[in-house]
């Protein structure tokens, strides 16, 4: 399975719950989190369409580069899913129904093909920005942390709004956290 990149314009992004402004550039996005067939070839094993999970942050911004691309920072990622008009979740301001991403109430413990929730995705065609994997940004917080976007499959709901951030300690290596990566177009 090849990558595929989907090129977002750029704008100003009203950032996190008190809708900071943040300017954002275009950038292209991979259209899933980065898959096991992406990183090992077209079949990738029988996990092959699956999101990539078990990494550190710093084996996940390694892995980006190779690929050309970075990690996403915080505020990026929160345009991405939201958009100029701040969906409340990436597919729209409908609430979540299981057909829309995998998530706690799903009921699966564990990850699905990146290409399972083809409803949830955003009117720009990026898959499973809610749900299914935690991602992995750029930004590092106060205390070493890294910042978390989009929920994972033990997440509630609630987890996986565009405007959520959760964070985990850099060396943690969860199979609850995949990531997505962004290069300039």
């Amino acid at each position: 399975m090849r990558i595929e990149w989907v090129e977002m314009p750029g704008g100003t992004c009203r950032f996190g719950d008190d809708a900071r402004p943040v300017m954002v550039d275009a950038l292209l996005w991979t259209r899933t989190p980065i898959t096991y067939a992406q990183l090992r070839g077209e079949r990738g094993g029988e996990r092959g369409l699956h999101p990539v999970t078990g990494m550190t942050h710093a084996a996940a911004a390694e892995i980006a580069h190779a690929l050309g691309g970075r990690l996403p920072t915080s505020a990026e990622w929160e345009w991405m899913a939201g958009g100029a008009v701040r969906r409340r979740w990436p597919w729209g301001d409908q609430d979540w129904t299981p057909e829309l991403a995998n998530l706690r109430e799903r009921g699966l413990h564990t990850t699905s093909p990146v290409d399972a929730h083809l409803d949830g995705a955003t009117p720009e065609g990026l898959l499973d920005v809610a749900g299914n994997v935690w991602e992995w940004t750029a930004r590092v917080t106060m205390g070493g942390s890294v910042t978390l976007r989009g929920g994972s499959y033990a997440s509630p709901a609630l987890y996986a709004r565009t405007t959520f951030l959760n964070a985990a300690p850099a060396e943690l290596a969860s199979p609850g956290i995949g990531m997505r990566v962004v290069r300039l177009p």
